[in-house]
C-alpha cells in the first residue's frame, strides 16, 4: 500500500496540539495594517484552537501529524 500524501496547503497553515487537536493562525494580518486599530491587530496576533468539528477532515488531510 502506498503511502499516504499530505496537503500541503493544510501543512503550512495548522499545527498539531499535544491534545489532539489542532492550532491555527489567523488572516489580515500581513499588509494595509495602518487602517486597522491596535486592539484588532493584537486579537489577531495568537494562534487560536480550531474547532472540533473541523477536527476529522483535518485529520484526514493531515495524516502524519
Amino acid at each position: 500500500m502506498p503511502k499516504m500524501k499530505t496537503k500541503r496547503g493544510a501543512a503550512k497553515r495548522f499545527r498539531a496540539k499535544g491534545n489532539g487537536g489542532f492550532k491555527h493562525g489567523q488572516s489580515h494580518l500581513n499588509h494595509i495594517l495602518t487602517k486597522k486599530s491596535s486592539k484588532r491587530k493584537r486579537q489577531l496576533g495568537p494562534m487560536h484552537q480550531v474547532e472540533e468539528c473541523d477536527v476529522p477532515g483535518l485529520r484526514k488531510q493531515l495524516p502524519y501529524a
